[in-house]
């Protein structure tokens, strides 16, 4: 048996106990025994380090049973173990399916996550919009910037258990509301934005355009109504640090 043989077969059995493989590494079976369960023990480690809010919410037993079954479904792709929570989301759809408040509220723990090591980008000082060019104005966004719809009262849970205080039962919202993650600073945010903030933050960050937005926003509300209304989300987006840059700047 070659390097790369033995690499393929010891990845199979750590993975997947494929006996197979573990006939081919070796007569006695326990050195491998030992070997698959220090495999198992970190990546459970590493998933309860990333959902610890998750974790106390549905408590260790349905936790680690949702964790072994992402486990053994999803080795390690990345080069390092902090990427490993990607996807326990739907796993736990998979695990959990009628239950979203789980599945949203594993979406806030990896967008902060993922949001506190996103790479860094300058947020968009006020001062350079004076000569903005607005009808051909492009908005650029944080890297950091994470937005869902959520169902349920997913964002209030992890806030109480965030604060260490008692959980609200899990429950249906009357009506969607949208949730966004970003970096402040040094620091992962969660938002919970009214529909319609949510889905005029959701257009701009996908047309790019602040006078497409404004279009939108003049079409429903009206000329001064839309016009205000988009002018009042640029602010709050600016004073969020959303927002990191704007083209279209005219030179003075």
């Amino acid at each position: 048996m070659n390097l790369n043989m033995m690499q393929r077969d010891f990845r199979r059995w750590l993975t997947t106990a494929d006996m197979a493989s573990a006939h081919r590494l070796a007569a006695d079976r326990r050195g491998l025994d030992v070997y698959q369960n220090n495999y198992r023990v970190q990546l459970m480690g590493c998933l309860e380090a990333t959902y610890p809010i998750l974790r106390s919410f549905i408590g260790d037993a349905a936790f680690r049973h949702a964790a072994a079954v992402h486990i053994q479904r999803n080795p390690p792709r990345a080069w390092t173990l902090d990427a490993y929570g990607a996807g326990v989301e739907a796993t736990l759809r998979t695990v959990f399916p009628d239950n979203p408040d789980l599945h949203e509220l594993a979406w806030i723990e990896w967008s902060l996550a993922t949001a506190f090591v996103a790479r860094d980008a300058a947020p968009l000082d006020p001062a350079r919009l004076a000569h903005a060019d607005w009808d051909r104005a492009r908005l650029g966004f944080a890297p950091s910037l994470h937005m869902a719809r959520l169902t349920t009262n997913a964002a209030d849970i992890w806030s109480a258990l965030q604060d260490g205080i008692e959980a609200p039962e899990a429950a249906m919202l009357p009506a969607p509301a949208g949730a966004i993650v970003s970096r402040r600073g040094h620091v992962a945010r969660l938002r919970v934005l009214a529909a319609a903030d949510f889905e005029a933050l959701q257009f701009a960050r996908a047309e790019g355009s602040f006078g497409a937005l404004c279009t939108r926003l003049v079409d429903r509300l009206g000329a001064d109504d839309g016009i205000a209304r988009a002018g009042a989300l640029l602010a709050d987006w600016i004073g969020n640090e959303l927002l990191t840059r704007v083209s279209g700047i005219r030179q003075s």
